[in-house]
Formats: C-alpha cells, sequence, structure tokens
C-alpha cells in the first residue's frame, strides 16, 4: 500500500497525485511540489489514503515542503504580477492585429515561465508576439490555445441551476457528453435549454446518466401499448421515471380517460409504430435543433478530453 494525497494547481483543473513523505498533510494545506513544469504551489483538495501500489501512477514524486508564510506570499505576489502581465499581452495581441482571445495569464510558482492562455478560431501565428513578450518579461513565455470548455473552467461562473459551474468548482476532466443522455432523461432537445455558458452540452447530463438508464430499461415509452391490473388497457400517454409512474389513456363507458398506475401495475402490450407525418419529414424547428445538437455532439467528440496542465 501507498500513501498518495491529491493536489490541484491554480489554472489545470485535474488533480495529481503526491507522496506525503515525512509531512502530516491535511485537506486544504498548501504545498510545494516538482512537476513537469517545475516547483509549483498546490492546494490539497484530496486528504492522505492509502491506494493498492498497482494502482500509483509511476514515478511518484514526494512533496517537497508544506507551504511556509514565505510561499504563501510568493504566491499572492505573482497573482498580482499575472494581472500586470495579462495587461500587457492584451496591449500586444492589438498591436500585432491577432484573431485571439486572451483567457488567463499564469506565472509558475519559481517565474520561470509565464503561461498565456488564449482561445481562436484557428491556428495563430504569434512568433512576433511571443518575441516581443519575452523581452519585456525576460523570461520564458508559453502562449496555450485552449477550447471554451476550458476557458470557462478558468473564468468559472454559475449554470441555470444557479449553483457555480461543475467544471470550476470540482470536476477534474471533462466527460464525454451526448443528446442520448438528453432523451433517456427526458429532457427538451432545444440547444439553448441543455447547453451550457460554454455553448457546449452540459457537463451535468452524465451525472445522472447511470440511474436513468436503468430506470428507464423498466419502464414502457410514450404511445406503447399497455394492460394494468385492474383490466383497462390503453396507450400510454406519458410517464415519470423518476417516481416510476405511468399515465395511461383508457377507454371507460365509450370515453377516453387518463388514468396513473405504478410501474408494477403494468403489464406491456405492444410498442408503438413509428409515425412520419405528411411530407414524412420532421416538423422544421425540431429538424434545425437536432441539427444543431447533432454539430454539438460532433463538436465533442472532436475537442475529446480537454487537458489544460502538464504538471
Amino acid at each position: 500500500m501507498t500513501k498518495v494525497i491529491g493536489v490541484r494547481f491554480r489554472t489545470a483543473g485535474k488533480i495529481y497525485f503526491f507522496s506525503p513523505g515525512k509531512y502530516e498533510i491535511k485537506k486544504g494545506d498548501h504545498v510545494i511540489v516538482e512537476t513537469a513544469r517545475g516547483v509549483e504551489y498546490g492546494t490539497v483538495v484530496a486528504a492522505p489514503r492509502e491506494v493498492e501500489d498497482d494502482e500509483v501512477i509511476k514515478p511518484l514524486k514526494t512533496v517537497l515542503r508544506t507551504a511556509s508564510t514565505k510561499d504563501d506570499e510568493q504566491e499572492r505576489t505573482n497573482r498580482e504580477k499575472e494581472k500586470e502581465a495579462f495587461k500587457i499581452c492584451l496591449e500586444k495581441i492589438r498591436k500585432h492585429n491577432l484573431e485571439m482571445k486572451l483567457i488567463d495569464a499564469e506565472y509558475t510558482f519559481d517565474n520561470n515561465k509565464i503561461l498565456f492562455y488564449f482561445t481562436a478560431d484557428g491556428r495563430i501565428d504569434f512568433r512576433e508576439l511571443v518575441k516581443d513578450l519575452a523581452a519585456v518579461f525576460k523570461t520564458r513565455i508559453e502562449l496555450r490555445q485552449i477550447g471554451v470548455r476550458d476557458e470557462t473552467k478558468i473564468i468559472g461562473g454559475y449554470g441555470i441551476c444557479g449553483r457555480p459551474l461543475c467544471c470550476h468548482s470540482y470536476l477534474s476532466d471533462f466527460v464525454p457528453v451526448s443528446i442520448k443522455m438528453a432523451k433517456e432523461q427526458s429532457l427538451s432537445l432545444n440547444p439553448t435549454k441543455i447547453s451550457g455558458v460554454c455553448g457546449r452540452l452540459m457537463c451535468c447530463l452524465k451525472n445522472e446518466e447511470d440511474v436513468y438508464e436503468e430506470l428507464n430499461r423498466k419502464m414502457p415509452g410514450v404511445g406503447d401499448f399497455c394492460r394494468a391490473k385492474d383490466g383497462l388497457e390503453g396507450e400510454v400517454s406519458s410517464v415519470n421515471i423518476l417516481r416510476q409512474m405511468v399515465k395511461i389513456l383508457v377507454d371507460v363507458d365509450d370515453e377516453k380517460e387518463v388514468h396513473e398506475y405504478k410501474l408494477e401495475e403494468l403489464e406491456f402490450i405492444k410498442k408503438k409504430q413509428k409515425k412520419k407525418n405528411n411530407n414524412g419529414k420532421k416538423n422544421s424547428q425540431e429538424d434545425e435543433e437536432m441539427k444543431e445538437l447533432e454539430a454539438l455532439e460532433k463538436i465533442e467528440k472532436q475537442e475529446g478530453k480537454s487537458k489544460l496542465g502538464d504538471n
């Protein structure tokens, strides 16, 4: 067994694991560690725990030290310097008339490098920009192009639920999201209702996917025909997935009535036949919405899992 702690860095949202070594470390502490980018200042987000040796990604580096008062001050100083670096970079971008949107500036803890994160529609030739920045800051410069999800992760904000964005508050990696997840949860397929502030399908669609898949496996679909224990049978008009309740349109004394039943009170008769409208096509608005969603899903697959850090 090996003891590890989970550490997160300011811009790189992913959690990285280190050995606590001789130090007594708890969640919320700040630590100094060595990464591929050099010496870094990170926050402990996962308290020390024992894991199987074969679960540890080698080599597992050891924490250099817990952050001292001097280290905390250095980190605060870096954050202030980043604000000035951001302003200067914006000026240089305008000077070179580059079609790019600057998102953030980040100093490595040891000031060995400054990273500038930006978004752009295509490839940007920023060689002259890098030369200008290097002349100003007298250190290594890295410009890193990121996606819109990464931009939202860095900036943060609030979702339509009123809570802080998942990607900014706790998600360490982006997960693939699909239209199928929205369908499983009986959500509106209107792109504006199931897209996040980044313009991509909402990450939270993944949160309850497994639960909805399991519940839906047992449920009839709208339009299917079922028979209830009381002998009445009819077409399913609506379903409540979470409550596992089904409403059926039945004939009672030559009148149509809607009766609600628990799932276990029903017996499946037959599945509905898919219908087409007169011209055999979907409603034009629905068709446009589906095209937009499919385009978003395609972008999701192309972008894949985004990684901000190279720690």
